[in-house]
């Protein structure tokens, strides 16, 4: 299980007032988590560091 107590959780600026959005926190060590905003205190995604920049690195560009 992942400390989260420290999470510093972010929106993207891209995500408007649709309420379809996850806030991310990427301040932790060794991890990062997803969570929807929607549910602040809902489950958490975790990824390890290298996941999340393979996941980053395929997204396609804006």
């Amino acid at each position: 299980m992942v400390e989260l107590t420290g999470a510093v959780w972010r929106k993207s600026s891209r995500s408007g007032n649709v309420g379809n959005c996850v806030e991310v926190a990427t301040n932790l060590t060794d991890v990062v988590a997803v969570r929807d905003s929607k549910d602040t205190i809902g489950p958490v995604l975790t990824f390890a560091l290298a996941q999340w920049a393979t996941f980053t690195r395929h997204l396609p560009a804006r």
